[in-house]
């Protein structure tokens, strides 16, 4: 191998970029206090984006900080899997064997994908997290290596990454947190065109504040002549400054080659173009070395030395010799890593390519793959099925390719590059008519195809079929993000399947499950009408695999959509083929599926018994996929039948083994569960960053919308209505109109409801409460609909002193009712729910019970849902004062300290001011002798309302006009209006419903006051 050699037309000096380098090296600053860094540096080739990643690299290099550089890697058109964040974690792995391996401990397999280095990869079903958490765990590993090391990991060629690196790249700066971290990648920016596959992303990215861009200008002419004098030795004359920077125009890597060219003896403007003068360079080589530069060419970004030698098929001397004779011309270059060689400059390596011969690159390019045919370890194992693969394929071998494009693109979906393998499955169908019979008859499902169960056939045995390619295809499309075209290939996949005499029931039904999958993920429909023609597909065949996972879906479905008892049914059976057919995943997911649809009918023990047995198994088997949903849907369950605490626990739990296994969406579900839970619990300043959490990890609607649900009830709750609207659109916006589920519609309506009554739109609220009930609540909505009807209730007895209430609340107290004898009370916190709602409806009718509020407050008792619990006090502290007598007063004013003393925990304002309102009107003291009185002034006061406003303020909360209002208080129409004036300026609101609505809700009236007289 070659030592050091001069390389003549790379100027020793640096020139310019001062301004670049100085963002860099404050990139540098910053991550090494911990504040992670991205720059994107862009600029066309040639201008020096390498050469500014080597100046910084050992700049950055001499401050202490290890560098992992990663280049994109090109194979003809091919880009190599991941291939530039391989080779950075191998840099890595040189410079902290130990700190990485610590930061791998325990996801070797999983990481393995990336670093084979690391073990064998795990085996199994692939699914649509698959992806997602190898991105999170290669961004937790870079954030723990980089802990206590600075850490640069430089990108090169972006413009050549496949479509894996792209989303990685993606993924790391988007979620990006912790660690004294610099990320750099660098791309052609004149390559990239309007259709480039780069250009989304970057348009992405420049979206993200935290993303800085550099775009690499040309050099001036001052620059041009220090680069000259620094090539040459000495200052050029300024007349070959002046023609080489016109003919360069700035550009460093021509001006190095014209530089040269000139030294040389050639004029400047000696050829038509930049591109013949690289390759008259090429051309005053000798013979072997253009020889050895046209096997480089073709060979890749990057070719082994050992590669090299078998397809050059030189002496081991004469090669030297002409390795020697390119890199002392400048055409060639040690690769960084020391084992091979590629162009020291792109632009001369597609210059040399593109003027290779048609015949010459495909006779190269079987060379190539008759060399690696041979001796596999003539480049690295991870890199050995895709290179071949491309090799053959351009040497125009449709013998040779089609096998080999297959086992590339198993390799690409082990490594969850779905992308490439749905680019290699789509070449591989381009080659399927023109390769031979008789190769095709020698290839099996069992070694390319795994997505499509066997049914009936022995995969081992079976000629792998056209339509096995479709099925691997429409999946690696589902999992890559690819909807699109995933949903074209399933259609193709039904036509050939109607085409066929003999039919397919099985295999027609498995593509059916896929469109219903890509139809919901393109948000054009709910997918249950391509799940109906699976089911008819199926039906009355044999028990299958198919047929579990047909049969598993639709349950799945219907506990999402209309659970109930055909659901139910649906569950059992699908449970009870994928046992019969041993498809473990399948029964698994049906079981908590089946669990869930069982608590929900009631069967609260058996159900629950089925999800924590579940949950177990599959913690043991490190399931990761169903690891996630069995932490997410049992917790969800316990909250539904009023077991917080105990879903709190199963929730932490899930926050280790999620963040763990790198399950991120699944981790922001169970944030946004866990959030729920807390407030029932009423650990309202934890559900609020739990529900943040949600909404910052998720990425998927469904933690979004949940999240925003869970902060617009907190808003409500503690009087902050302009933020509970803002929230409660977000939650509306995340969920969209394209897949109702009552588990999204629901919350929603009742927040709708809530937040209307709270802005004194009461009409608004009735028609919510409308829409509800028109669309009916399933069975298993209950945890839902009790919350809706109560909210609905409370509101219509709020507003019963109103009269423009009056109209219509008949009707809408009996929907209310009606819907509540139909709900289910089968768990003690909905049996409380119904008495609760009762008790509201009761009080809406003018009638308020103490016995009634009393039984309520002791179905409460018991329930850990201490805000619930303080509401229902009030009520009943409220009934009573209402009855009079001595000891009723004592018992109120035990009910309102308690009332108060949780609302100033929680921070529910509206319930504090409530109770101390009411403890005003009624003179009970809300504090015990020697205990400090509360804070809180008079409400009234406290709006800065004057005695008169405060007259007035009462008499529109009553109902009355402005007319009616002067007549009562002896004053004119016209100061009656700028009184309500005022009074809305200082509420801040923007009408009278508003304002009456506040008054109600801070309870500033007793209810005898407020009983309209006659309009006036």
């Amino acid at each position: 191998m070659l030592g050091a050699v001069e390389t003549r037309s790379v100027s020793p000096v640096f020139v310019g970029r001062v301004e670049e380098l100085g963002t860099l090296h404050d990139a540098l600053v910053r991550a090494g206090e911990g504040e992670p860094q991205a720059l994107l540096i862009g600029g066309e080739a040639g201008v020096g984006k390498t050469r500014l990643i080597e100046e910084f690299a050992a700049a950055a290099r001499r401050r202490g900080a290890v560098i992992a550089l990663g280049g994109c890697v090109e194979i003809g058109a091919d880009g190599l899997p991941f291939a530039p964040f391989s080779t950075a974690l191998r840099a890595l792995r040189r410079e902290l064997p130990g700190e990485l391996a610590a930061a791998a401990a325990g996801q070797e397999e999983e990481l393995a994908r990336l670093l084979p280095e690391l073990g064998e990869s795990r085996a199994g079903r692939h699914d649509e997290d698959g992806m997602a958490r190898l991105f999170e765990l290669t961004a937790r590993l870079l954030e723990r290596v980089s802990a206590e090391h600075t850490v640069v990991l430089a990108l090169e060629d972006l413009h050549w990454a496949d479509a894996s690196t792209r989303h990685l790249l993606s993924y790391l700066l988007r979620t990006l947190r912790t660690g004294r971290l610099v990320v750099l990648a660098t791309y052609r920016s004149d390559d990239i065109h309007r259709r480039h596959p780069l250009r989304p992303l970057l348009a992405e990215l420049d979206r993200l504040r935290t993303i800085r861009r550099l775009e690499l200008a040309r050099f001036n002419r001052d620059e041009v002549c220090h680069q000259i004098a620094g090539i040459l030795a000495h200052d050029p004359e300024p007349d070959q400054v002046d023609a080489i920077f016109e003919r360069s125009d700035g550009n460093a890597f021509f001006v190095e080659e014209l530089a040269v060219a000139a030294h040389e003896g050639c004029r400047t403007g000696l050829t038509d173009s930049l591109r013949d003068l690289l390759l008259v360079r090429v051309e005053r080589m000798p013979e072997p070395a253009q020889q050895v530069a046209r096997i480089v060419a073709e060979g890749g970004s990057t070719v082994e030395y050992r590669l090299l030698a078998a397809v050059a098929r030189f002496t081991e001397d004469d090669l030297i010799e002409a390795l020697r004779a390119a890199v002392n011309a400048g055409i060639l270059a040690p690769a960084p890593g020391g084992d091979g060689y590629r162009f020291r400059h792109s632009l001369v390596r597609e210059a040399v390519s593109d003027d290779l011969l048609p015949g010459e690159r495909s006779r190269l390019n079987r060379r190539y793959a008759e060399a690696l045919e041979s001796d596999p370890a003539l480049v690295p194992a991870d890199q050995w099925t895709t290179r071949l693969a491309s090799y053959w394929y351009h040497a125009h071998n449709a013998a040779k390719a089609l096998p080999a494009v297959l086992e590339a693109s198993v390799s690409a979906r082990r490594r969850h590059a779905y992308a490439e393998q749905l680019r290699l499955l789509e070449r591989a169908m381009e080659l399927w008519d023109s390769a031979p019979d008789a190769v095709r008859r020698t290839l099996r499902p069992v070694d390319y195809a795994e997505v499509y169960p066997p049914c009936g056939c022995d995969p081992a045995t079976t000629a792998l079929r056209y339509l096995d390619l479709l099925a691997e295809a429409a999946v690696a499309g589902r999992l890559c993000g690819e909807r699109e075209r995933a949903l074209k290939i399933t259609k193709r996949a039904l036509r050939l399947l109607d085409e066929e005499s003999r039919g397919d029931p099985h295999r027609a039904a498995w593509f059916w499950i896929q469109r219903s999958r890509l139809v919901q993920g393109l948000a054009r429909g709910d997918g249950w009408k391509e799940i109906a023609t699976a089911q008819e597909l199926v039906r009355g065949l044999p028990p299958s695999e198919v047929h579990a996972e047909v049969l598993a879906t639709a349950a799945h479905w219907s506990m999402l959509h209309e659970p109930g008892p055909d659901a139910l049914t649906a569950a059992e059976r699908a449970v009870e083929y994928a046992r019969m057919v041993g498809a473990d995943d399948i029964e698994s997911n049906a079981r908590l599926t089946l669990g869930g649809l069982m608590v929900d009918a009631g069967q609260t023990d058996t159900g629950l018994g089925h999800m924590y047995d579940v949950r177990d198994e599959v913690v043991a088997r490190g399931l990761a996929a169903i690891v996630g949903r069995s932490h997410v849907n049992l917790p969800s369950v316990l909250e539904g039948v009023g077991r917080s605490e105990e879903a709190v626990g199963i929730l932490r739990e899930g926050l280790r083994l999620t963040g763990t296994m790198g399950l991120r969406d699944a981790e922001a579900w169970i944030w946004s569960n866990l959030a729920e839970s807390l407030v029932s619990l009423g650990r309202w300043d934890e559900a609020a960053e739990a529900a943040g959490n949600a909404q910052r990890r998720g990425q998927t609607a469904g933690p979004h919308g949940s999240g925003a649900n869970c902060l617009a009830f907190l808003a409500l709750a503690r009087g902050q209505v302009p933020e509970a609207a803002r929230h409660l659109a977000q939650g509306r916006a995340a969920y969209g109109p394209h897949d109702p589920m009552p588990q999204h519609d629901l919350p929603i309506s009742w927040l709708t409801i809530a937040l209307a009554a709270a802005e004194g739109r009461l009409a608004d609220a009735r028609a919510e409460l409308g829409r509800a009930l028109e669309a009916g609540f399933p069975l298993g909505t209950q945890r839902y609909a009790w919350p809706l009807l109560l909210e609905a209730a409370t509101a219509e007895a709020d507003s019963r002193a109103l009269p423009a209430a009056r109209e219509g609340r008949e009707d809408v107290l009996d929907g209310i009712l009606g819907a509540a004898k139909r709900l289910t009370t089968h768990a003690p916190v909905w049996l409380a729910h119904e008495q609760w709602v009762r008790a509201e409806l009761h009080r809406a009718e003018g009638r308020s019970d103490p016995d009634a509020w009393s039984e309520v407050v002791t179905a409460f008792e018991p329930l850990d849902r201490p805000y619930d619990l303080a509401r229902v006090r009030y009520r009943l502290a409220e009934s009573l004062l209402a009855v009079g007598g001595e000891d009723e007063r004592d018992r109120a004013t035990e009910l309102l300290r308690l009332t108060h003393t949780v609302a100033g925990h929680l921070g529910a304002r509206p319930l504090a001011d409530a109770a101390r309102a009411l403890g005003r009107r009624a003179r009970l003291p809300l504090t015990r002798a020697g205990e400090p009185g509360p804070a809180a002034a008079d409400p009234v006061e406290a709006l800065g309302l004057t005695s008169r406003e405060r007259d007035v303020l009462r008499l529109v909360a009553a109902g009355h006009t402005n007319r009616r209002i002067a007549q009562e208080l002896f004053i004119s129409p016209k100061t009656a209006s700028v009184h309500v004036s005022n009074i809305l300026g200082k509420l801040g609101v923007s009408g009278r419903g508003e304002a009456a609505a506040v008054a109600h809700r801070l309870g500033l009236f007793p209810a005898e006051m407020l009983m309209p007289g006659p309009a006036g």
